[in-house]
């Protein structure tokens, strides 16, 4: 009997998606899952049926089910359950052999574990999947790290399965060491969280100070779907606006706005704070979803601050217009601080990232594809030491045109009083990267002042530190100086 190319370990809905691309590609793939009796075989004998898709009842059946090298890929739950898999199936593997984990693991896990398995003379990696269900099932992004040595040997499957743009780029290439693939999938995933608060503002500021109704917001999307905003969430959000349930009723009013989350754009925050990066629109969108699950308490301080949105006065047609540049240009900085992220954590953690390859990988397949990307990349290209987007002509042109409207459209929110917390704090980003002489040295003079903490000069040289005795009853010793 012929041995399966891959195995797939976890066939719930995107286990279940990526192993029937997989098999569509020609690959005979073996599944296993922690119930066999029950989802093994009712995958194999449902969706599977008649497939080159093997079901396996015990996890030494699976593994003996396998060519060697064994490939083989887990989508389950991040955190212990991917430890527990790996402790029972080390025993079960041969020197070589591949562990893939396609779930939504830490970074620092999966470090970890590539360090743990290569020990054990085993190659692991940790690979980002994007594009929820249909882009598992149809052509998902891939971000593969880890163990340098697997990329030879899950290259041609994975590449077969990925998503295709630009005359047939698969969206997927190796990324780097250890935890790489996952460190750019969780950014990827930070970004998304951006993408979505933006245009979650922008539909609040059509709907609360402009009047409109959900398909008058509908059409809107539609259009900018046909401009520099064409991707996929602009897409979906057209969808969901225009949607009607079986009484006519549009779907979207009648959900509670209190949002969910899974952990990544929270981890992206913290790394970004671990890096000392600014990645304050990513933060904002990651607080504002904390916001929205305060419900009672939002309820509760709306009848004690009673507030009444003005109703807008000027050219409609224009401030929607001035909308959409300001999304577009909260957008750019949102890759800006995502991409500076990616950039230093490089530096910390020894990865030689391809920027613009990893906008190829998110061209598409994944939830963030979008033409914007194909701008990234084209940056990167130009100049791959790039160090901000906003240094690329492109893009320094382009915001240039789009600030007047992003500055009246976050002027207006603030007046209004409709909360505009990533369009906000995009602008305050962009004026002070873009500001020579920021308030900081007044900050340095309080912290010498109560912590002896020191300070450099405008007149001497970078490096050299000085203190004043600011009351005159100092010790004259100075704090030593570091950055946390």
């Amino acid at each position: 009997m012929k041995k399966a190319d891959i195995g797939m370990i976890g066939i719930a809905v995107m286990g279940q998606s990526l192993t029937l691309n997989m098999e569509s590609k020609g690959f005979t793939v073996s599944v296993y899952d922690l119930d066999p009796e029950k989802s093994v075989k009712a995958f194999v004998e449902g969706r599977a049926a008649g497939k080159n898709i093997v079901g396996t009842y015990s996890l030494s059946e699976f593994v003996d089910s396998l060519e060697k090298p064994r490939r083989i890929m887990m989508m389950i739950r991040a955190g212990k359950p991917v430890d527990d898999y790996i402790e029972k199936l080390i025993p079960l593997l041969d020197e070589g052999d591949i562990l893939i984990d396609g779930g939504n693991s830490h970074f620092p896990d999966t470090i970890r574990r590539t360090k743990y398995l290569e020990s054990k003379g085993l190659l692991y990696v940790g690979s980002g999947v994007s594009g929820g269900e249909e882009g598992a099932l149809k052509g998902p992004s891939l971000m593969p790290g880890g163990s340098p040595e697997a990329w030879e040997h899950i290259k041609p499957i994975f590449q077969a399965i990925c998503a295709k743009v630009e005359g047939d780029t698969p969206c997927c290439e190796w990324v780097g060491e250890d935890g790489a693939g996952h460190f750019v999938k969780m950014v990827h995933n930070g970004i998304e969280y951006g993408d979505m608060q933006l245009i979650c503002e922008a539909y609040q500021l059509m709907k609360d100070c402009l009047g409109m109704s959900p398909e008058e917001m509908h059409e809107v999307f539609a259009a900018w779907n046909k401009t520099e905003l064409d991707s996929y969430l602009i897409e979906i959000t057209a969808d969901i606006l225009g949607y009607k349930d079986e009484n006519g009723e549009i779907t979207v009013d009648h959900i509670l706005d209190t949002a969910g989350q899974k952990g990544t754009g929270k981890w992206t925050a913290v790394a970004a704070l671990d890096e000392g990066v600014p990645l304050t629109l990513i933060g904002e969108a990651v607080f504002a979803r904390c916001l929205s699950a305060m419900k009672n308490e939002r309820v509760e301080a709306s009848k004690l601050f009673p507030k009444e949105i003005p109703q807008f006065e000027g050219d409609k047609a224009e401030f929607i217009e001035n909308i959409r540049k300001a999304l577009y240009a909260s957008k750019i900085i949102s890759y800006a601080q995502g991409y500076t992220l990616m950039r230093t954590a490089a530096k910390t953690y020894g990865w030689n990232l391809n920027y613009g390859g990893i906008a190829l990988m998110w061209r598409g397949g994944c939830i963030i594809r979008s033409v914007f990307l194909g701008k990234i990349k084209e940056a990167f290209e130009k100049n791959p030491e790039l160090e901000n987007l906003l240094m690329d002509d492109y893009f320094a042109e382009t915001i240039k045109t789009l600030v007047p409207a992003w500055r009246e459209v976050v002027a207006y929110a603030v007046k209004s009083g409709v909360p505009a917390p990533a369009f906000a704090s995009a602008l305050s980003y962009f004026d002070g990267y873009t500001t020579e002489r920021l308030p900081a040295n007044l900050l340095q003079a309080q912290r010498d002042y109560f912590g002896a903490h020191t300070y450099e000069r405008i007149d001497q040289p970078r490096g050299v530190m000085f203190h004043t005795d600011w009351t005159g009853f100092g010790s004259g010793a100075s704090a030593s100086s570091y950055n946390a």
